[in-house]
């Protein structure tokens, strides 16, 4: 019999150690359902691997017992194991974290578009109440939007100063539609801007409701404080330029109704969205896409964007109402940036100065003031309605 049959039948050492005897019980060990040893128990000297070739046998490997899932654990001295506590308030879905704040609602996309159903019957209502309002004080309406054309042609010695009505239909459109229709928009702004405020409620968190009353009030009033600048200041000083530039050559001015009130609404619901730079500029800073940091270093560009905007907008291309409406725009941006600076400061847990801004604009007051008087009761100079608006 060669070598080879006779490790055939020789039985491995390894395999011998595990051979029981004849009155030794062959039943498997019970292994634990989750060790109490630390993982430096088991070391790579316990598990060998070797090859099927032959003459090379693959000693026997015990496998390591599976462990059922468990809770967290961390070390203990002595080498077991503990159960990590639930954390503190809950989290997740069991409650106490932000997911389930009180006053939060939970919305199935079908109820979101209920609520968006019942926001809009709202939102509309509200504007046609608005527009019933408007309707019913029509005339002197369309006095006040006509007043700006009036003073411009008074001013430009055209008589009668009056606006003409070339289609049959201009009259009606203009005075019992348009007009009504531009009034109720600024009229009904703060209840318009509160359904929608309403709408993404319900979706905030407790501490970021109590901003409903600023978002609207400084919203709304941003809003018609822009179509007042436009209608006192900005419309009128663009209309007077427009309507005397061919004065000198032989040309009179005579304005249709529809084309008047255009202009009209293109300039003042222009000013009044452009009015709303700051509560933009707010939110794009609550969302964290931009930072008063990054505001300031890139205003120059900003400046720019704003100037080719007001070129846009302004009716003439002077640079005097270029100024007249670029100037408002970069100090809404700058009031923008201001609020956004104030936002992170409460980020951070800080306070903004509010003592030493004060007192140190009471001494800017203070000093405009001097300066006015001497030039009203020094120097005898005397103010006037329109530009240079101080004259000897």
């Amino acid at each position: 019999m060669d070598s080879n049959e006779e490790n055939k039948g020789a039985t491995p050492p390894e395999a011998k150690t595990l051979s029981a005897g004849p009155g030794e019980n062959h039943a498997p060990a019970e292994q634990p359902l989750v060790e109490q040893v630390n993982d430096n128990a088991y070391s790579a000297s316990d598990y060998t691997y070797g090859t099927s070739q032959p003459g090379n046998p693959m000693p026997y490997a015990p496998a390591k017992p599976v462990s059922a899932p468990a809770a967290p654990k961390t070390a203990e001295a002595g080498g077991g194991f503990r159960r990590l506590p639930p954390p503190p308030g809950g989290g997740g879905d069991g409650g106490g974290g932000d997911d389930d704040e009180p006053g939060m609602l939970r919305m199935s996309f079908l109820e979101h578009l209920e609520e968006l159903r019942v926001r809009l019957f709202y939102a509309v209502g509200g504007f046609g109440v608005a527009f019933v309002l408007s309707l019913t004080f029509c005339h002197q309406l369309w006095d006040i939007v006509s007043q700006p054309a009036v003073a411009a042609l008074t001013s430009l010695g055209i008589k009668p100063p009056s606006l003409v009505q070339i289609s049959p239909m201009e009259g009606f459109n203009v005075i019992w539609v348009k007009v009504p229709c531009l009034t109720s928009i600024f009229l009904a702004s703060p209840w318009l801007l509160y359904q929608v405020w309403a709408f993404v409620s319900p979706g905030l968190y407790k501490r970021e409701k109590k901003w409903a009353v600023p978002f609207v009030v400084s919203t709304a009033g941003l809003f018609i404080t822009g179509g007042l600048f436009a209608y006192f200041v900005a419309f009128r000083y663009g209309l007077t330029f427009l309507l005397g530039v061919g004065r000198d050559v032989h040309v009179t001015p005579m304005v249709s109704i529809n084309e008047y009130f255009d202009l009209f609404v293109n300039v003042t619901l222009g000013i009044g969205l452009v009015f709303e730079m700051p509560i933009l500029i707010f939110f794009l800073t609550l969302l964290r896409i931009v930072t008063p940091k990054f505001l300031i270093s890139h205003s120059r560009y900003a400046i720019l964007i704003i100037t080719i905007i007001a070129a846009v907008v302004t009716p003439t291309p002077d640079v005097f109402n270029l100024l007249l409406f670029a100037t408002p725009m970069i100090l809404l941006f700058f009031v923008g940036v201001f609020a956004s600076y104030l936002l992170m400061l409460n980020r951070e847990g800080k306070k903004f100065p509010w003592g030493k801004v004060l007192l140190f604009a009471i001494l800017a007051l203070m000093v405009l003031g001097a300066i006015a008087w001497l030039l009203l009761v020094r120097m005898h100079f005397s103010f006037i309605g329109k530009w240079p608006f101080l004259v000897r």
